[in-house]
């Protein structure tokens, strides 16, 4: 049984393996990584990986972090990230199962969130931002990562497949009016196959869509904007 509150998500969930291939095809110059770094510390200090998945962000943020907790209301995915990190031997981080809108923390224990493509996209995360205020320490700052459909050749995609989501300019403004800082990313896609590509693009769209897209571009990369929200609370 997933944890009250459970928001599936298609793409990850369905399609474990291959979303592995799209996570390293993200940001390969890490211009993301950088951006984010620009707005938060986490060296020596506790980071929440809220929605993360099968894990693939931890170890990183291990490397410098005092702490780093996972936090994914998927079973199978929650068992995946534990196993990277006995793997990768990070013996101060930990997954457990929860969602945005009840994480299993104590109140102010967090100094750094982060949420890539989980939950936070824009209007109905008004209970998870409340979460948010209530596990982050003043001082603390939270990170959230979505597509920016305003811009590059990803955002096009994004805006084709997904018709009936919110505007751009709407998003925008939900975040704004809540004071948090936006930064535009140019992050890009660089897959090392064709095949590699063909079938990420076919976890993230309807059939007939991705079939569209693909016929309509070449090569290994994608340029891909994305939008880096950051709040200091």
């Amino acid at each position: 049984m997933q944890p009250r509150g459970t928001i599936p998500s298609p793409n990850i969930w369905n399609h474990t393996t291959t979303y592995e291939l799209e996570n390293r095809a993200a940001d390969p110059d890490g211009r993301l990584w950088a951006a984010m770094a620009g707005r938060a510390d986490w060296d020596d200090r506790v980071v929440l990986d809220l929605g993360c998945g099968t894990g693939f962000h931890l170890p990183r943020f291990a490397e410098t972090a005092a702490r780093v907790i996972g936090v994914e209301p998927h079973a199978g995915l929650a068992k995946l990230a534990a196993r990277r990190l006995r793997v990768r031997e990070v013996t101060h981080a930990e997954v457990l199962r929860g969602t945005a809108q009840e994480i299993p923390l104590p109140d102010a224990s967090v100094d750094v969130v982060h949420a890539r493509w989980a939950y936070f996209f824009g209007r109905g995360s008004e209970p998870g931002l409340a979460e948010l205020d209530r596990v982050v320490r003043r001082g603390g700052v939270a990170l959230v990562i979505d597509n920016d459909g305003s811009r590059s050749t990803f955002g096009g995609w994004f805006r084709r497949g997904y018709p009936h989501l919110d505007p751009p300019e709407e998003t925008e403004r939900f975040w704004s009016m809540r004071g948090w800082t936006l930064d535009r990313v140019d992050m890009g896609w660089r897959f090392t196959s064709r095949a590699d590509l063909e079938a990420v693009v076919r976890i993230e769209f309807a059939r007939e869509v991705a079939d569209e897209l693909l016929r309509g571009h070449h090569g290994l990369e994608v340029d891909y904007a994305v939008n880096l929200w950051s709040k200091t609370f």
